[in-house]
C-alpha cells in the first residue's frame, strides 16, 4: 500500500512539473503591444514542443535542456478582444486580450499613489467606465538576484471597482492618450516607495560603470536570507560603533525617564533625515533625548510642542510622561502639554521613532520644531542625543542595491511595451550630484536588457516640496537633483514633465495628479504618436548681461512667453554678483525675452531661476500653459557634491 501511494504521489509530481507554465503577466485581460514582435515565454519540460495560438497567427517552438521557451508572434494591429492559446502537454487560454499601447509606469511613492488617493477621488471613479484601459500591478518583493517571475500580480480592467487601485499618474495618462487615439492601453505598474534609483538598476550596469563598479563588488552574490544575514549583522556593528554600546531592546523602556543618564550617547541633528547623518541608510527603532531648562516662572504652565515631521512614527514623552503619537509619516506633529509635567530648572523631551523603511527620522523646517510656553518660544533644533533600540531584521529595498531591479522588473523582460513613465527622485535628493550617473545609468540599463532600442523614457521632474528649506544661498538639494534630471534629457528619446506648479511645499505627495500624467501625455502624443502639439515648456537657452540687467532666452516657447500673474509680474528669479550671495530680482516679459534685475546686485553674474526645494513661486510660462524648467547659470558648489551611495558591508 505504502509503495503504490508512493507511485502515485511520483506520478501526480512528474505530471504537475511537465505542464507548461507562463508568467503571471500573461493572463486574462491582458494587453499586448501592437506594431511591434510579441515575445511570449514561458516553461514546460526540457525539449517540449510548445504552439502558440493567437488571433490569425500560429507559431511553435521547443523548450531548451533547463525546460524554458520563447518564441516571438508577428506584429498586430490594434483591437481585440482576442484569445492566447499556448499548447504543451496541457493547455492554457488567456482571455479577452487586448492589442493596443503598453507603458511601463515605474519608480517610487508618487508613482504609487493611486486614484484613490488622488484629488476628486471620488468623481474620478465614479467616471471611471474605460474597458479598453487595464492594469497589471506588480506585487512588492525583493530578491538579492535575478527573478524569472514578479510574486504577483493582475490584470484590471477600468471600471469604478478596479480603478481606485491603479497608480494615479498611470492612469489619468492612460485616460488621454485613449481619448485621443481611441486604441486600448495597457499600465504594466511596478513601483515602491521610498526607494532610491539603484535598487531598480541591475548588477551588471554597476559593474560596468566607474562610479559605482568598486561599490557593486562588494555586493555578495548570494540568496535573500544569506545576504539578510550579512545585512543584520553589518547594520548592528555599525551603529554600536557609533554609539559606542551594544543594542539593548529590553532596556530601552528606562529611556524615556527623566532621570536617565544620557550623557554617554552619541548626537545627531534634528530636524535632519538620517540618511544624510552618521546612521545612514537605516531603518529601525531610534529613541532621541534633549535637555532644555526653563525658568521658575515657565514651570507648571500648559505649553505646546512641535516636532515637524517624523518618519514613520513616534511617541513623545516630557519628563516621563507621553505627550503625543503619531503614525503619519508626513503629518506634523503638534502636541499639548498638559499643566504641572513642566518644571523649574532642567526638562527631559524623550521621542521614540520608529522607521519602518525609506527616509527616517524628523525632518522639515526649524521653524516647525520647537516648545511654546505662554509667549515664549524655546527652539529645539541642534544637536539631539540618540540610541537605537533595535534594527529592522529584514532587508528593505533600499539594503543593497538591484533588489527591485532583480524582482520586479527582470520578472517583466522581455515583454513589448512602446514606453516607460518614471516618477522618482525624491530619494536620491540627498546625493543628487551623483544621481548624474545613476540615472542615466538606469535608463541605458534597461533599454540595454530589453533590447528593443531607445525605447521612450519619460519622468516627472521632482515637484515643490519643502524639505530642508533649501534655497539659493542655504543650498538646495531638491534644486541640484531637478538640475540633473533636466540634464539627463540629453539622453536620447527622453522627456521631461515639469510640476513645480502643481506640487504642494508641505506634502510630498501632491494629489493632483491628473495634470502630471495629462502632461507626460502630451510628451508621448508629441513624441511617439506625432501630435501637432507643444508639450513642454520653456527651458532655459544663454544670458546676456547688460550693466545691471540680466536678458535671458528661452527654448520651446510655443506660441509665446507668459504668466498667469495679472501684473505681469514675473517670481522666482534671484541673481548675485561675484559674492555669491542671490537676492530676488524683479523680472518682466520682454518681445519674449525675460528682463531681470536687482537694486541690491549692480553688476549681477548669475541667475537662478526656482532654486529651492519650495519652487511654487514660479510663474514664467508659455502660452500653451506648461512651466518653465528651474535652472541656473553659475557652476558654483553643489551641496551634495561629496555624498555617495553607501552599501551596507
Amino acid at each position: 500500500m505504502k509503495k503504490y501511494f508512493l507511485f502515485l504521489l511520483i506520478a501526480f509530481s512528474t505530471c504537475t512539473n511537465a505542464n507548461v507554465r507562463l508568467p503571471k503577466l500573461f493572463a486574462d485581460d491582458m494587453v499586448l503591444q501592437r506594431n511591434k514582435l510579441i515575445p511570449v515565454w514561458g516553461w514546460g519540460d526540457p525539449y517540449e514542443k510548445i504552439e502558440v495560438q493567437f488571433n490569425k497567427q500560429t507559431k511553435t517552438t521547443k523548450a531548451d535542456k533547463n525546460g524554458k521557451w520563447i518564441l516571438r508572434l508577428d506584429a498586430e494591429n490594434a483591437g481585440g478582444p482576442f484569445e492566447l492559446s499556448i499548447k504543451g502537454k496541457n493547455k492554457i487560454v488567456i482571455k479577452n486580450v487586448l492589442v493596443g499601447e503598453v507603458w511601463i509606469c515605474s519608480g517610487q511613492s508618487n508613482m504609487a499613489f493611486t486614484v484613490n488617493e488622488a484629488a476628486n477621488a471620488e468623481k474620478e471613479i465614479n467616471d471611471a467606465d474605460f474597458p479598453f484601459i487595464r492594469a497589471f500591478t506588480v506585487s512588492r518583493d525583493v530578491s538579492s538576484l535575478p527573478k524569472d517571475d514578479v510574486k504577483a500580480g493582475i490584470w484590471g480592467v477600468c471600471n469604478k471597482t478596479t480603478v481606485g487601485n491603479f497608480t494615479a499618474v498611470g492612469y489619468f495618462f492612460a485616460k488621454k492618450i485613449y481619448a485621443e487615439l481611441k486604441i486600448p492601453i495597457g499600465l504594466i505598474h511596478t513601483s515602491w516607495g521610498g526607494t532610491g534609483s539603484e535598487t531598480w538598476t541591475s548588477r551588471e550596469a554597476f559593474e560596468s560603470s566607474d562610479e559605482f563598479k568598486d561599490m557593486i563588488a562588494d555586493m555578495p552574490n548570494v540568496d535573500l536570507d544569506s545576504i539578510s544575514k550579512v545585512f543584520n549583522k553589518s547594520v548592528a556593528k555599525r551603529v554600536e560603533e557609533l554609539q559606542g554600546s551594544k543594542i539593548n531592546p529590553t532596556k530601552a523602556e528606562i529611556f524615556k525617564e527623566f532621570a536617565f543618564n544620557d550623557s554617554a550617547w552619541p548626537e545627531i541633528n534634528e530636524p535632519e533625515a538620517w540618511e544624510t547623518q552618521d546612521l545612514g541608510e537605516f531603518d529601525g527603532v531610534v529613541w532621541l533625548r534633549k535637555t532644555i531648562t526653563l525658568s521658575a516662572n515657565e514651570a507648571g504652565k500648559e505649553a505646546t510642542i512641535e516636532l515637524s515631521k517624523i518618519d514613520d512614527e513616534d511617541i513623545t514623552y516630557i519628563n516621563g510622561i507621553e505627550v503625543g503619537r503619531n503614525n503619519n509619516w508626513d503629518a506634523k506633529r503638534k502636541y499639548s502639554i498638559p499643566a504641572g509635567i513642566l518644571k523649574e530648572g532642567k526638562n527631559t523631551i524623550s521621542i521614540r521613532v520608529v522607521d519602518g523603511g525609506g527616509g527616517g527620522g524628523i525632518y522639515g523646517e526649524s521653524d516647525d520644531f520647537k516648545i511654546t510656553v505662554g509667549e515664549k518660544t524655546i527652539p529645539l533644533k541642534g544637536k539631539w542625543k540618540y540610541q537605537v533600540e533595535s534594527v529592522k531584521s529584514d532587508v528593505g529595498p533600499n539594503s543593497y542595491p538591484s533588489l527591485l531591479f532583480n524582482a520586479m522588473i527582470n520578472p517583466l523582460i522581455p515583454y513589448a511595451f512602446e514606453g516607460v513613465l518614471w516618477y522618482q527622485g525624491e530619494s536620491n535628493a540627498w546625493r543628487a550630484q551623483q544621481y548624474k550617473m545613476a540615472f542615466p545609468l538606469l535608463i541605458n540599463d534597461w533599454r540595454k536588457k530589453w533590447n528593443q532600442g531607445d525605447f521612450p523614457f519619460y519622468y516627472v521632474q521632482l515637484s515643490s516640496f519643502n524639505e530642508t528649506n533649501g534655497n539659493s544661498n542655504n543650498g538646495s538639494m531638491w534644486a541640484e537633483l531637478r538640475e540633473v534630471q533636466t540634464q539627463t534629457l540629453k539622453l536620447p528619446n527622453t522627456g521631461m514633465c515639469v510640476t513645480t506648479d502643481i506640487g504642494n511645499p508641505v506634502d510630498v505627495h501632491p494629489k493632483n495628479k491628473q495634470d502630471v500624467g495629462k502632461r507626460l501625455a502630451a510628451i508621448a502624443l508629441k513624441n511617439v504618436y506625432k501630435k501637432d502639439i507643444v508639450c513642454s515648456g520653456p527651458i532655459f537657452k544663454s544670458i546676456e548681461i547688460q550693466e545691471n540687467k540680466i536678458i535671458a532666452s528661452f527654448e520651446d516657447i510655443g506660441s509665446g512667453l507668459s504668466t498667469p500673474d495679472k501684473y505681469g509680474y514675473l517670481k522666482g528669479f534671484e541673481i548675485a554678483g561675484e559674492d555669491k550671495v542671490f537676492y530676488f530680482a524683479k523680472a518682466q516679459i520682454t518681445n519674449d525675452k525675460v528682463i531681470i534685475y536687482s537694486e541690491n546686485v549692480p553688476n549681477p553674474v548669475a541667475l537662478h531661476f526656482g532654486w529651492a526645494d519650495d519652487a511654487s513661486d514660479n510663474n514664467l510660462y508659455n502660452k500653451e500653459g506648461f512651466p518653465a524648467v528651474p535652472f541656473r547659470t553659475d557652476n558654483w558648489k553643489n551641496v551634495t557634491e561629496t555624498v555617495k551611495f553607501k552599501m551596507v558591508k
